[in-house]
């Protein structure tokens, strides 16, 4: 593991000249979304890429089971709203109800609550057409509109880029940090140095990163194949004062888990650094 360190938040202001201004740091306040009325959540927690396909709803879904694991009350808002795939790792099919406090997110069976637009659909398998204007009054009316009841944690999956949604995320839903997921490959320095510099500018602390797809370890001899050629994250993370909080085999188990709509049974012992750094805030 690398060092822990903590790493200072950058103002969302570009201006160097409002360094004095006691405003400083308020803006993105003014425009979080007001959190569902009937709820209350103590720490909320968005798990982030650069770049799709590396595992970032695999990392959401582990954090989610562990802490509930642990006997804490914990919700999964699904962000990725055209990709999602949360329901299916939990086996959960809608449709969502509601009442007058706001729709209900469907339970999975270990008891962590979720609420994605998958659960809202007639067709589960229908694609999500929408500009990005729509899909971000989509994560809004998650934070606002569901009753979420008394939540220890909140975890966000978001969608991969720093486009409309994850920017949307940042402004509307106040995180207490973010968990930034990636590959070995040697582009990873610059997707994360993308996502680690969006954070800083809407002053969102980075909790650390999380490496997946990092070896695969031979079934027969125990030797650790790194099939995506040398890990680079210690020395990213180390380039941007954070910490590196867990390093993920390719594991077939988690792939069978997921499809079986059975991913609340897996425990992911290389996550206990993360685990721990969330339970801490």
């Amino acid at each position: 593991m690398a060092e822990n360190r903590e790493c200072a938040s950058a103002s969302s202001c570009s201006r160097e000249s409002c360094d004095g201004c006691p405003s400083k740091g308020q803006e993105r306040s003014r425009l979080q979304e007001e959190f569902n009325p009937f709820s209350s959540v103590k720490r909320v927690i968005g798990v982030v890429s650069g770049k799709g396909g590396v595992g970032k709803s695999l990392v959401t879904a582990s954090l989610a089971s562990a802490m509930r694991r642990q006997g804490y009350e914990v919700g999964i808002l699904d962000a990725d709203i055209t990709g999602p795939s949360i329901p299916k790792m939990y086996g959960l099919h809608g449709p969502a109800e509601g009442n007058e406090m706001g729709l209900f997110p469907i339970l999975a069976e270990d008891g962590v609550k979720v609420m994605s637009l998958n659960l809202l659909m007639e067709d589960e398998e229908a694609p999500v057409v929408w500009r990005g204007p729509v899909i971000s009054s989509t994560v809004r009316q998650f934070w606002h509109d569901v009753y979420w009841g008394d939540l220890d944690f909140l975890f966000v999956d978001m969608p991969p880029g720093t486009g409309d949604v994850p920017l949307t995320v940042f402004q509307s839903i106040p995180l207490n940090g973010i968990v930034i997921v990636t590959s070995p490959q040697d582009l990873v320095q610059l997707i994360v140095k993308k996502a680690v510099h969006m954070a800083e500018m809407m002053d969102i602390p980075v909790l650390g990163l999380v490496e997946n797809y990092s070896y695969l370890e031979c079934p027969d001899c125990g030797k650790k194949i790194e099939l995506f050629g040398d890990s680079h994250i210690d020395t990213v993370a180390e380039s941007l004062g954070l910490q590196v909080l867990g390093k993920m085999p390719l594991n077939p188990e988690y792939a069978k888990a997921s499809d079986a709509g059975a991913f609340h049974k897996v425990v992911n012992p290389y996550l206990e650094c993360a685990i721990q750094k969330v339970e801490n805030l």
